[in-house]
């Protein structure tokens, strides 16, 4: 490709791009996940993350990243799926003598609760499960992510404010 067609933020060579690296990409989404709907999803996300990070990617070494966005968002499914899993094993309904209209709501609201949750951006997300269903501390979740706990804090607020928005005050 020619020196001037090399900016990854150029729709024509985006285009080329992705026209270059979809089937390989959407295989290797494939091979991992083993369900054609959810590796759909992933190259989608894949393509968008590349996009919005066009600026900052040489053409060079385009390929390498858009293996490494699609092998992470991958690897953060997984980690959601984890999440979601132990959630639901942890938790036993309390048989209780409440009335079956509380008992729909109860379920209305886990619902939408659920819902919020995933509709986060995925940072926020990542903090607040890490904060709010694993219990782990603004310190701890500054460390495994690799950020200061300022930017936890900040994350978990943002978080908390679209809960409150979405849901009201939790």
């Amino acid at each position: 490709m020619p020196k001037d067609n090399r900016n990854v933020c150029k729709p024509k060579t985006f285009e080329h791009i992705y026209n270059t690296y979809v089937k390989d990409i959407r295989r290797f989404l494939f091979f991992k996940t083993q369900d054609v709907d959810i590796a759909e999803d992933l190259l989608q996300d894949t393509f968008v993350k590349l996009w919005d990070n066009c600026s900052r990617v040489n053409y060079d070494t385009v390929k390498s990243y858009i293996y490494k966005i699609a092998n992470n968002s991958f690897l953060n499914l997984k980690k959601h799926e984890k999440v979601v899993d132990k959630y639901q094993k942890d938790y036993k309904p309390v048989n209780s003598n409440e009335s079956p209209e509380f008992i729909m709501l109860e379920k209305e609201f886990l619902e939408k609760l659920e819902a919020t949750i995933a509709s986060l951006p995925d940072r926020q997300r990542e903090v607040f499960i890490m904060s709010r269903i694993e219990k782990k501390k603004y310190k701890e979740i500054a460390e495994e992510l690799r950020i200061s706990v300022k930017a936890v804090e900040k994350r978990m607020h943002q978080a908390l404010l679209t809960m409150r928005s979405e849901i009201g005050n939790i």
